[in-house]
């Protein structure tokens, strides 16, 4: 089977392009015909409230791939990335990592945050970290989510990576029976760390992307990592970051005690890093995930995960056995202050989140993929 792979060639790896790659590269060790499509031109100098109409139109300049691309037997995409191509007889499959219009309905103005964390962006607005308390415009956002409910609608396929992503797409009106089911998986690499002993003396940890703007800083939590982060100055905390801003990334480096802080490390030595960690305690922070990649992989290292119910957390995660789902930060920190006070239930939660990460090896998701492909193609 030939599988015509259109997404963005993205220089900074976000999660979605690790699980794109990830896709691509076992389905061709599986015997398929992948070929990544990557569109060519962006319109420059556009305001900023056209950035959301730039981005759809950028996936338009693959129409002159158009004779290529349609010599595929299936065409998968991104959300909207395959949006050129919805008018031609050629199945179209749409991969919901995530939802825009979970992110809309998730994160709120700064004056409207928990008790706390408003205070925390306006300290950080104070040294410079950040420029502006809330974002000039939502229109690009609620641009990109019609488009994708556009794209959901006249795709032939969803694959919806956890049951909260289904139910985003089903709320605008998608029908059920379209949208599959596939969990995303974690690169082999994450299998093959040494299993080391939980630590008698745990850190507190996160990983995973942080955000530039506030409008992403809120949606991953920042507000609230710091928040927590600050109610345990004697434990020692270590956070593997992804961001652009530099000065956030510093005032978190000098500001929070006794903290450690790597950012943007290259993606297959973050194992060995975290695995120096195994007992500690991961931190997600998130107001929304699709999925959470950095959950599982935390997980794979025998991190114990307190996760708010975002993403996959609420489906995996079995309170008090493989980790926490969390409401509200003060519940965060009652379950941190039970892990670092219990060293038996930690280290015994701990073995449980590795073994729960191991259902996220590849092999499974591409299976699922391939049994999906062949349903299409029959």
């Amino acid at each position: 089977m030939k599988i015509a792979f259109i997404h963005s060639d993205k220089k900074i790896g976000t999660g979605a392009h690790f699980i794109n790659d990830l896709i691509a590269c076992k389905l061709r060790e599986k015997g398929a015909e992948v070929n990544n499509f990557y569109p060519q031109f962006l319109l420059t100098d556009t305001p900023i409230h056209f950035k959301g109409i730039n981005n759809i139109l950028f996936f338009y300049s693959l129409l002159e791939k158009r004779e290529e691309i349609l010599r595929h037997d299936i065409i998968q995409g991104t959300t909207y990335t395959p949006l050129a191509f919805l008018r031609f007889s050629k199945p179209v499959v749409s991969h919901f990592g995530s939802a825009t219009i979970g992110f809309l309905k998730a994160v709120p103005k700064t004056n409207h945050l928990e008790n706390g964390c408003s205070e925390i962006f306006i300290r950080l607005k104070q040294s410079g970290a950040i420029r502006e308390l809330n974002i000039k415009t939502r229109r690009p956002l609620n641009d990109i989510a019609s488009i994708e409910q556009y794209a959901a609608e006249r795709a032939d396929y969803i694959i919806a990576t956890s049951e909260i992503v289904k139910k985003d797409i089903m709320s605008v009106g998608v029908a059920a029976e379209k949208i599959e089911v596939i969990y995303n998986a974690i690169e082999d690499y994450w299998f093959e760390t040494p299993n080391n002993n939980p630590k008698s003396e745990p850190s507190i940890v996160f990983l995973g992307r942080i955000g530039e703007d506030p409008f992403t800083l809120k949606l991953k939590g920042v507000d609230r990592l710091i928040w927590l982060f600050e109610r345990f100055p004697e434990v020692k905390k270590f956070s593997v970051v992804m961001s652009g801003n530099k000065k956030l990334v510093q005032w978190m480096k000098n500001n929070i005690p006794n903290h450690t802080i790597v950012a943007n490390a290259v993606k297959d030595t973050i194992p060995s890093i975290l695995n120096q960690h195994a007992g500690g305690i991961a931190l997600l922070t998130s107001r929304y995930e699709g999925f959470s990649l950095s959950l599982i992989e935390a997980m794979s290292q025998g991190l114990v995960p307190v996760s708010f119910s975002v993403g996959v957390a609420p489906e995996i995660i079995r309170n008090g056995e493989n980790g926490f789902v969390v409401h509200t930060i003060e519940e965060a920190e009652e379950k941190i202050k039970l892990l670092l006070n219990d060293t038996a239930l930690r280290h015994c939660i701990a073995l449980a989140a590795r073994e729960t990460a191991k259902q996220f090896r590849s092999d499974t998701m591409i299976e699922k993929t391939l049994a999906l492909y062949r349903k299409i193609l029959e």
